[in-house]
């Protein structure tokens, strides 16, 4: 990255998804840049359709207030109380810093990172030069360009793009190409604020995660599902071994009972993702991660990983997941172990259980060589201005 101080801007959902996984994946952003250096705002926009869920009452309207009291504590926490604006649509009305204040800044930015393209770009921020889209949902977001005429003008108002899915562009990788230059790039993680605690082998594998997150997409013939589509040759896991296992499970079309019965123990999502660090809280009381990706990540080869599971790693716990292609990239077999079968699966839980402390110790290690904030926002920067 440039050593110039930046004005930068981080467009993301908090106030519209005030869960601890959701702000963490976004947090990260904004902590790292400021730790680097930059002057740096996040900035939601409420978009023109009732999105803001309230977790209290399972419903998205166009109420932010239980978002924008959830945003306020998170940001008052960390150290970053003057460090967030959110614009309401439905008002016209900005929360956080005054109408005036941000879109002073606004007058200045330099850079503007819209992380899984979930904000409209609106006058303000298109008179930012560089105006970057970081597709973190690869072959999803790349079809709905394809099939899509919003979503891709939305897309046609960036000019530098960046994909979770590393591995797009390559021979053995099935992400339709929809005509923008991706470059890889993965989730920040600060490691400070992720403290490594002492793990429990007697305690459970856990993972958090959404059966149905959308509907089912097509394209060319091919199809690219949820992780419900991925989930069914592990149902009966508990079952094949002495582990125990915990799925934090959110979507109205997540067959818990029936998971229940398989031997899962079935969590409602809302008590660990109240805030971030009830979040933080259940990772760290978790053994390691047992989990699978969504089943168009898996079949596409798209390089994905998840920002959870780099969570647990800077947790210094061990993450057994799916493969999608990431292992090309991101070191694995000790801390950080991938599957393509049930097989597979009690392999990597008998390695982990062989040497479990080496397993967390090599985990944290993971996380700090490929997920640090600096080596992860250095890299996109100097990639984006050598391309911009």
């Amino acid at each position: 990255m440039r050593n110039s101080k930046l004005r930068i801007a981080v467009l993301g959902y908090i106030v519209r998804g005030p869960l601890g996984g959701m702000a963490w994946h976004h947090l990260q952003y904004v902590l790292g840049l400021k730790k680097l250096g930059h002057d740096v705002c996040f900035v939601e926009d409420s978009d023109d359709y009732p999105a803001c869920y309230n977790p209290e009452i399972f419903e998205c309207g166009i109420d932010a207030s239980y978002g924008l009291r959830f945003i306020n504590e998170c940001f008052d926490r960390l150290g970053l109380k003057e460090n967030w604006a959110y614009y309401d649509a439905h008002k016209n009305q900005w929360f956080g810093k005054p109408k005036e204040t941000i879109l002073d800044f606004f007058a200045s930015v330099d850079v503007l990172l819209n992380v899984s393209g979930v904000n409209p770009l609106r006058d303000w921020a298109l008179r930012v030069p560089k105006r970057v889209f970081i597709d973190t949902d690869p072959a999803f977001i790349q079809i709905r360009h394809l099939t899509d005429e919003n979503a891709r003008k939305l897309a046609e108002k960036h000019n530098a793009f960046f994909t979770f899915g590393e591995n797009f562009g390559a021979g053995d990788c099935l992400i339709p190409v929809d005509g923008f230059e991706w470059k890889p790039t993965r989730q920040p993680i600060v490691l400070d604020e992720w403290k490594v605690t002492k793990g429990n082998k007697n305690n459970r594998w856990t993972t958090v995660m959404q059966w149905d997150s959308y509907r089912t997409l097509e394209y060319n013939g091919q199809t690219f599902g949820m992780k419900s589509a991925s989930f069914d040759e592990y149902t009966n896991l508990p079952q094949m071994t002495t582990e125990r296992f915990e799925l934090v499970l959110g979507s109205e079309t997540a067959p818990g009972d029936f998971l229940q019965s398989k031997g899962w123990k079935i969590t409602n999502p809302l008590i660990p993702t109240h805030t971030p660090w009830t979040y933080q809280k259940f990772i760290q009381n978790s053994k390691a991660e047992w989990t699978i990706a969504k089943h168009g990540y898996a079949s596409s080869r798209s390089g994905w990983f998840s920002e959870r599971s780099a969570c647990y790693l800077a947790s210094g716990r061990p993450v057994l997941t799916q493969e999608t292609g990431f292992s090309k990239f991101i070191e694995s077999g000790g801390g950080l172990l991938s599957f393509s079968s049930k097989e597979e699966v009690l392999e990597g839980i008998e390695k982990i259980n062989k040497n479990y402390d080496a397993h967390c110790k090599t985990a944290r290690e993971i996380a700090i060589s490929y997920f640090d904030y600096e080596k992860v926002l250095s890299k996109l920067f100097s990639i984006m201005y050598t391309k911009i």
